[in-house]
């Protein structure tokens, strides 16, 4: 996925690991922030509901992080066009890429470390999609949507 602007979102239990990122990622990409830039408690389907639209909007890709993950992943992927991966390692970054199209990605701040982060983040952002066999299969998952 070649882009110029990652979009990022988080809830309370996120901001931590989204700043950290954030100041890796500033110098080299476009950086949107869609909240919250503060610890108070706050639901994460409202920032799932942000990134995703503007994920679309943009067509770039999108990361969110709550305390898990999960939360923000089923959140994200009620929304039409959003193929959210939660990631645990590098690995599962770069195939939600190559084989599923991923377009946003979940982390869990409670889950993974900042240098673990940084790198799935990295694994996410210079996959690229293989197509192929892989593209009738994406097209089968906005078909259940």
């Amino acid at each position: 996925m070649q882009t110029s602007t990652i979009i990022f979102g988080s809830d309370h239990a996120g901001v931590d690991l989204k700043s950290a990122l954030i100041d890796q990622l500033k110098a080299d990409y476009k950086v949107i922030d869609v909240g919250p830039s503060q610890k108070a408690s706050c639901d994460y389907p409202v920032y799932a509901k942000k990134l995703c639209l503007k994920v679309l909007e943009l067509q770039s890709p999108g990361i969110l992080i709550c305390g898990s993950g999960i939360g923000m992943s089923m959140a994200a992927n009620r929304i039409r066009g959003v193929r959210a991966a939660l990631c645990l390692n590098e690995y599962m970054a770069a195939m939600s890429r190559m084989h599923n199209d991923a377009n946003v990605l979940c982390l869990g701040q409670r889950i993974v470390g900042v240098g673990l982060a940084k790198s799935i983040v990295q694994a996410f952002l210079t996959a690229g999609f293989e197509g192929g066999r892989h593209q009738k299969r994406v097209d089968l998952i906005e078909e259940v949507v």
